[in-house]
């Protein structure tokens, strides 16, 4: 079964980069950089620590891995 965990959406404007990312587990956040590779860094980033989070959350109320895969 598959499961949408992030909506990712990037536009360009005259001077930088916008990202905004949409999550069950975050809600909506934004982004901006002048950069594109700078901008795909910090929302990867963000999006490696909320699923860390979401992980142990649930690693800490006894659930298995296996349980969560």
């Amino acid at each position: 079964m598959e499961e949408v965990l992030y909506t990712i959406k990037i536009n360009k404007g005259e001077d930088h980069y916008q990202g905004r990312i949409y999550s069950d587990i975050d809600g909506v956040k934004e982004f901006e950089n002048e950069r594109i590779d700078r901008l795909f860094r910090d929302i990867i980033i963000d999006m490696q620590m909320a699923l860390d989070e979401f992980s142990s959350n649930h690693f800490a109320l006894g659930e298995s891995y296996e349980t969560i895969r």
